[in-house]
């Protein structure tokens, strides 16, 4: 024979079973019949095509919601299921709330980045040079947004003479995907250059996610033209980054990273020509005044002879072929002199490359653009862990109430005391017919007086 057991004995045994198959699980939505009271909880119904379920957000927690929950919205709740025992209405007590999408895309991101990184699509050895100074830069991008403004305001305050050609894609959407993926193999094949630009402003991951893509990945690591990307703001990392050539933390960084500053080096070079200039000139001047004072001995010395006749072995006949050797060599002196002068300009224009790619300047810039990556990965982690944090401890929170006496309360039973002494009134013969009592409830409390008393027979 089944025992009988009462309304509330079922209840708690359904209860405890529940919560202890279901201790965290997370539940995809929508939401509907929203309600905020003045408590600050959040009651709405979570449902889908084919059923519903009542949901419960605490006030504690709904402190950390990104956004204000609303009526029709998509999401993903993580919490536990429990049952209301006054009602008997099973629920989900919801610890966070996030927007539908978000997640699956941060595990995408995570799983295709485990997969390129173990291929070796990441590694530094297979990343190419950016040349020092292109002549044509292809930049992939949306022709309407204002990265491709960010970078041409570069490319003008630098007085570049490289060549833009600018190849127009969606940078956000689901078309973007083959549309940079295209783009990359086109200029390839097609266009040509000595540099290809992927670059867009910031946005959510949603709106990044074009560029964490495998196959936008894979054509970049395809491509022969090294591959810059400025993608995003500073703190933004997609796994186009890990795959390109070289990553600028936004486009006004990749302009900076692939432009170097004409102008500077037109200076440079004018005064290391000025200086050069200077220096051969004095070199021939010498030159010239060294034939002079040979010359004028050589007639002093035909002078002093008196040699008027003019013989093929006559000293002014051999004053003549040495003067036209003295010219041969001062002809072989000036081609010489032009000839080194090309040498040394290569030279200084050689030693000028070297010079500023290794200039202290140079390697501060490369310092600076490290320390704005490390800065910005650290203020990613800064965000995340606390979020992370905060939700742990908003689901201990709830482990906590759920056990405290007010939650107790909050299922329907009360607290009992007398109300001269405030002794907690445990067995029904500590208080006698006429005292005067207090009911303590979830939300205020009750003030009697005790009218009849039924013991519990020992």
């Amino acid at each position: 024979m089944s025992v009988i057991q009462t309304v509330s004995q079922l209840t708690a045994a359904l209860k405890f079973l529940v919560e202890r198959e279901y201790r965290f699980i997370a539940v995809r939505g929508e939401i509907s019949n929203l309600r905020v009271p003045t408590s600050g909880h959040h009651y709405f119904t979570l449902k889908d095509v084919g059923a519903q379920l009542r949901g419960v957000l605490l006030k504690p927690q709904a402190r950390y919601l990104a956004a204000p929950l609303r009526d029709g919205q998509q999401v993903v709740c993580r919490g536990r299921v429990t049952i209301y025992e006054p009602r008997g209405d099973y629920q989900l007590l919801v610890d966070s709330v996030e927007a539908d999408g978000e997640g699956e895309l941060r595990r995408r991101f995570e799983m295709v980045k485990a997969k390129l990184a173990a291929e070796g699509l990441f590694a530094p050895e297979r990343k190419r040079p950016i040349p020092a100074l292109p002549e044509k830069i292809v930049i992939i991008t949306s022709v309407s947004g204002a990265a491709l403004h960010d970078f041409l305001t570069i490319w003008r305050k630098r007085q570049s003479n490289a060549r833009i050609a600018i190849y127009p894609s969606a940078v956000q959407g689901k078309a973007a995907v083959m549309e940079l993926a295209t783009a990359l193999d086109r200029v390839n094949a097609e266009i040509g250059g000595d540099v290809i630009v992927l670059c867009r402003g910031g946005g959510s991951l949603e709106d990044l996610s074009a560029f964490n893509e495998e196959i936008v990945a894979r054509a970049i690591v395809r491509s022969r033209i090294p591959v810059v990307t400025g993608v995003g703001h500073e703190i933004d990392s997609t796994i186009a980054d890990f795959c390109a050539d070289r990553r600028a933390p936004t486009p006004t960084g990749a302009a900076e990273v692939i432009l170097a500053d004409c102008g500077l080096l037109r200076r440079q070079i004018a005064r290391r020509r000025q200086t050069l200039a200077a220096h051969m000139s004095a070199i021939i001047e010498r030159g010239q005044l060294r034939w002079r004072h040979a010359s004028r001995f050589a007639q002093a010395g035909l002078v002093q002879a008196g040699l008027a006749q003019v013989s093929p072995l006559s000293p002014e006949n051999y004053l003549r072929q040495a003067a036209l050797k003295l010219a041969l060599a001062e002809e072989r002196l000036t081609r010489a002199m032009s000839g080194w002068h090309n040498q040394a300009s290569q030279h200084v224009a050689s030693l000028d490359g070297r010079l500023r790619h290794c200039s202290p300047q140079e390697k501060l810039r490369q310092q600076e653009q490290s320390f704005a990556h490390l800065n910005g990965r650290l203020s990613w982690l800064m965000q995340v862990f606390p979020r992370d944090l905060a939700g742990k401890l908003a689901h201990f929170s709830g482990l906590l109430h759920s056990h405290s006496p007010l939650a107790t309360l909050e299922r329907g039973y009360a607290i009992v005391r007398n109300r001269l002494g405030g002794q907690v009134i445990r067995d029904s013969r500590q208080a006698e017919v006429g005292d005067e009592v207090e009911i303590l409830l979830a939300h205020g409390q009750l003030e009697a007086r005790l009218t009849g008393r039924q013991d519990d027979p020992a």
